[in-house]
């Protein structure tokens, strides 16, 4: 615990597992309340910019559609559970899982269809969907300050996206809009795109890329922190 600040110290992880500066990490985590606040607002209009396709959805699989705001709302509460002096693995394994996958597969996939989503949205709503969401990969990256990602909270997480993934591409469980409960995309699934992929087989090769790379991050950084306290010890 740093005497000046009054929060954890930073353990010395490499630059790709902990690529935000120190100053901007202890920025965020003396602000915890404002950033709880701010995801909270995230999660409220998320769930309104959803709010079509939950009408066109069977209630029961509602829990996979609101995939952006469900990530904002899992960081906002595994934050401020920190903050209330009970920090939650599993928790705050959700949140970077979930922080890291749509915070990368949103501008993804905005890039992928940019000539249609460019013209069917308005400049200021494409311009905020694509940096909002890299923002969420930003505080995604400040949660090694609060956890050391057990592998048994990365279990949890992976089970929960890997289900994601599941009903999103592979078997829709109940028919949602187009038999799926992925966000909607600007073409037609079937649309050819590039290498022989049509346009679901290009956003889910992103979402299942993003996903590991998630799980790879958070077990590195649990074998990085094991290694820094073996040292120490």
């Amino acid at each position: 615990m740093s005497a000046t600040t009054g929060l954890a110290d930073r353990e010395p992880l490499p630059k790709y597992l902990a690529p935000v500066p120190k100053t901007i990490e202890d920025l965020g985590l003396r602000f915890a309340w404002l950033v709880v606040a701010i995801n909270l607002a995230g999660t409220v209009f998320g769930f309104w910019y959803y709010s079509g396709q939950f009408a066109a959805t069977p209630a029961a699989m509602w829990p996979w559609v609101p995939d952006s705001p469900m990530a904002t709302l899992l960081i906002a509460l595994a934050i401020a559970a920190w903050k209330l002096g009970h920090e939650l693995p599993w928790l705050t394994a959700l949140a970077f899982f979930g922080n890291i996958i749509l915070g990368l597969w949103t501008p993804y996939t905005l890039l992928v269809f940019y000539e249609t989503y460019a013209a069917q949205t308005h400049p200021l709503m494409f311009q905020f969907l694509f940096w909002s969401h890299l923002a969420m990969v930003v505080q995604a990256f400040v949660l090694h300050r609060i956890t050391d990602f057990p592998v048994w909270a990365v279990g949890v997480a992976l089970v929960w996206y890997a289900s994601n993934l599941v009903v999103d591409y592979f078997i829709p469980v109940l028919e949602g809009p187009h038999g799926v409960h992925h966000t909607t995309i600007p073409v037609a699934q079937d649309a050819p795109m590039f290498l022989g992929a049509d346009a679901l087989g290009v956003v889910a090769a992103g979402e299942v890329t993003f996903t590991l790379l998630a799980l790879f991050l958070a077990l590195a950084t649990a074998v990085k922190k094991c290694q820094t306290a073996h040292e120490q010890s």
